[in-house]
Order: C-alpha cells, then sequence, then structure tokens
C-alpha cells in the first residue's frame, strides 16, 4: 500500500485542515460522513470540535456502531482533540447523553486546559517524531489523566499526558493540521500503510 486511503470524519470540527495535512503526507484523503465512506478507507482522522456534539451525529449519521467495529478490528485511527476524548475508554466528566468509540485504554478530562479564551500554542516533543519539538495547538484541549499498561504515552506538557498511542490507535490533546507541520499526520500515514502492509501478508 503506496498511497493509503485515510478519511476524515466530516461530521463537525476542522475537517478540511486535516484534509490538507494528510494529503501534504502522502496520503489520498477523503471525507467521512456514512458508513459507506467508511467502509473504503484504510484509516480515520476524528477531528477537533466538540466531542459531545460528534458523538451525537455519529449515531444519528449512522457510524458510531460500524466506527466502533472497525477500530476494534484494527483500523488505524487518530484523533485531535475532542477526537482524543472519542478514543478514549473512558471520561472524567463526560456530558449526559455522550459516548466514546474507545479503544485506548486512558481516562481524560474535557476542557482540562482551559475555555477558549485561554487557548495556548507550546512545543511537544513527540516520541516517534524527529526533528525540532512539534508546535501544538491547544484550544479547549482535554488531557489524559493516566493510562492503562497497553497505552504508551508519546509526549506531555505542563505534567500532563498529550499523546498517546495504543495498537494502531494514535491521539493527541492538541491540533497539529492548524500550524502547517505535517509531521504527525505523516507518522498517522505510516502507521496506516504499515498496516495494509501487515494485513497484506
Amino acid at each position: 500500500m503506496n498511497t493509503p486511503v485515510i478519511g476524515v470524519l466530516a461530521l463537525q470540527g476542522d475537517v478540511r485542515e486535516h484534509l490538507i495535512a494528510l494529503a501534504a503526507a502522502d496520503a489520498v484523503a477523503r471525507p467521512v460522513r456514512r458508513p459507506e465512506e467508511l467502509a473504503e478507507v484504510d484509516g480515520l482522522v476524528l477531528p477537533g470540535g466538540e466531542s459531545t456534539t460528534i458523538s451525537k451525529l455519529a449515531v444519528l449519521f449512522g457510524v458510531m456502531e460500524p466506527l466502533r467495529a472497525r477500530v476494534r478490528d484494527g483500523m488505524p485511527v487518530y484523533g485531535t482533540c475532542a477526537g482524543l476524548i472519542m478514543l478514549a475508554d473512558k471520561i472524567l466528566d463526560p456530558r449526559s447523553g455522550q459516548e466514546t468509540i474507545g479503544g485506548i485504554d486512558m481516562i481524560v478530562r474535557r476542557n482540562a486546559f482551559g475555555r477558549q479564551n485561554e487557548s495556548f500554542e507550546a512545543s511537544v516533543d513527540v516520541k516517534g517524531i524527529t526533528g525540532e519539538p512539534v508546535e501544538g495547538v491547544f484550544i479547549r484541549a482535554p488531557w489524559v489523566e493516566s493510562v492503562g499498561a497497553g497505552a504508551e504515552v508519546l509526549a506531555e506538557h505542563d505534567g500532563h499526558i498529550v499523546a498517546v498511542r495504543q495498537g494502531n490507535a494514535l491521539a493527541t490533546s492538541f491540533h497539529p493540521e492548524l500550524t502547517g507541520d505535517h509531521r504527525v499526520h505523516a507518522l498517522f500515514v505510516d502507521m496506516v500503510r504499515a498496516n495494509g502492509a501487515a494485513e497484506s501478508l
């Protein structure tokens, strides 16, 4: 699989920026809203936005259960900000009716870094990313309170976990798609490519 097809869940959030970043990282990128579109991609990005709204829309569009099934079956998935919350097995302070996809053995806290007007940028050293630190944009960002034995911490900021990987699932509290630095997306594209190669053996 030289050029993987990677979807961006296009229910809410910064979909366009992820599509651009994935294309820059040598993937074929396309929006995904429905189960039939999900079935056609090799991996999926869950963008930032409002995690409760994304959860409810995923159920409404009939994509929540197929998405859970594909993640369980090992489809590579990458969540940023609200997407990180969607990949958590547990949320400390869920809103009423909020569901997650799961996939990473972690407990997360919503809006942990503060409100919209407390958004900030910070340099983050991410394990697996070579060169300069990644410039992270934190917008009403969550953090990871704790991880289980199966999850690997890739980055911390100010003493809090902000990037995690477990198997084919990757998650960051911050938004790399807003910076023009496509190295985190390139890492995910490599994960998708490696998964496709393993499946073809």
